[in-house]
């Protein structure tokens, strides 16, 4: 902590996008508490099988229960891979 680097990559592979000029430095700091975070405009991070069932499909239930269907966004729509939205079906269905 606190050392001075520069050519910074946001993700590994993807090249330098911080700090990349002549002269130019950032100094690597540690988050010491969640209000730092705050101040930076992150949100925290709550598990949807946390909330209630009025702010997620996965809320509610008796204790720690699981969410009781696939993973889903706070909005219902599948979040893993392998969920494709069938398209344009309608009356074509025979």
């Amino acid at each position: 902590m606190g050392t001075w680097v520069h050519d910074i990559e946001c993700h590994p592979g993807q090249g330098a996008k911080l700090a990349r000029a002549a002269g130019t430095y950032a100094k690597i700091i540690k988050l010491r508490k969640a209000g730092q975070s705050r101040w930076l405009g992150r949100r925290p991070i709550v598990r949807g099988v946390a909330m209630n069932p009025v702010d997620h499909p996965h809320g509610g239930g008796e204790g720690r229960t699981k969410g009781g269907r696939p993973s889903v966004s706070p909005w219902g729509k599948p979040t893993k891979a392998g969920f494709r939205a069938v398209v344009g079906v309608g009356k074509r269905i025979i």
